[in-house]
């Protein structure tokens, strides 16, 4: 009798534990985001006070989330990864880690150029990478596209970054798919011959070395630049005031941008939740937090930039779908290698 009662208050707490995880399990999802967790972490936090679901977030570089994806096949606990660029989007679809999904939301609110055609990933924000030029320093009347950077005018006055950074490839692969290989390689062999100095650092510290008289112009991405403007640091500000944009290529396809985004993983256990997620950064709220508190360009074209953005004007961009850029990465790198990019 009591082994018979023991049992079934036994099978009563383990159904009830079994069901108390079921229900924690349904009410959560798993993001892996190689965005820094100040620049995510924010708006997880009101997509679970709008929905009730809790998002569980790692954190960590890029290439280390992908291998960590990979290695983890179907025993990876992430619904979602998030990264920059589309050149790391396509490694993800390319390594089998995503799965394409579809979503009249994210359809409808993301422009076409910006998702990959099979729904394997969808761009959340927008960034440019323009020239920045020294002022006074610089003629801007000669100097309106990428091609330009190979001027002999401009020998030893270009900072850039290294060739293993996927900005750069990305930007080598828009070149590649507009004007193909053979004239890009000449171009990147052309603007090698007018780098001030070997390729080091990060972005912002191209713009620093312009700034202090180691180059006069410097490649970047907006949202670098507007943070140094924005930012705390007064070195930084100081650095950046020297500076003009120059938005590239407005008589022909348009200064190249590029993303970040999300896909959805392969072996998602929230792939609902997941998707949910997904749209809820794309709405609108999300997309103005974005450009107000990230310094880029919102991915929806409803939804305007952030004032500073904004003060530096319209620009052309190019139209390319950006699923061409981790197609056409292989033959960037290899041709980057050959132009002697460091």
């Amino acid at each position: 009798m009591v082994s018979s009662l023991f049992r079934t208050v036994l099978i009563t707490i383990l159904s009830l534990t079994s069901y108390a995880s079921l229900v924690n399990a349904a009410t959560e999802v798993n993001v892996y985001s190689a965005r820094k967790e100040a620049l995510i972490k924010p708006l997880l936090k009101r997509f679970t006070q709008q929905t009730g679901i809790t998002v569980n977030l790692v954190t960590g570089k890029a290439d280390a989330l992908l291998k960590r994806l990979e290695s983890e096949g179907r025993n990876t606990p992430a619904d979602i990864l998030i990264t920059t660029d589309a050149g790391r989007l396509h490694r993800a679809h390319q390594a089998n880690v995503l799965q394409a999904i579809q979503s009249k939301t994210l359809d409808q609110v993301i422009p076409s150029i910006y998702r990959e055609p099979q729904g394997y990933w969808y761009g959340l924000s927008v960034r440019a990478r323009p020239i920045f030029y020294v002022k006074g320093k610089v003629n801007p009347d000669n100097l309106s596209s990428y091609g330009d950077l190979t001027k002999p005018e401009f020998k030893r006055q270009i900072c850039i970054r290294s060739s293993n950074n996927i900005y750069n490839q990305s930007l080598v692969a828009s070149m590649i798919e507009a004007n193909g290989i053979a004239a890009t390689e000449k171009w990147a062999t052309g603007l090698v011959k007018n780098m001030a100095r070997p390729p080091r650092g990060g972005d912002r510290d191209q713009i620093r070395a312009a700034a202090s008289g180691q180059c006069n112009i410097a490649v970047a991405n907006t949202y670098y630049f507007a943070a140094m403007m924005a930012g705390k640091k007064a070195k930084d500000k100081k650095a950046a005031s020297k500076m003009a944009i120059l938005w590239p290529n407005q008589a022909g396809r348009g200064t190249h941008v590029n993303i970040s985004g999300a896909g959805i993983t392969k072996y998602a256990a929230h792939k609902e939740n997941a998707i949910l997620l997904l749209e809820f950064l794309a709405n609108k709220e999300s997309q103005k937090w974005y450009a107000e508190n990230n310094h880029e360009y919102p991915i929806r074209k409803d939804v305007e930039a952030s004032p500073l953005l904004q003060s530096w004007g319209k620009f052309k961009s190019d139209a390319i779908n950006l699923s061409v850029l981790g197609k056409n990465n292989p033959d960037a790198v290899k041709l980057m290698d050959r132009a002697g990019w460091k």
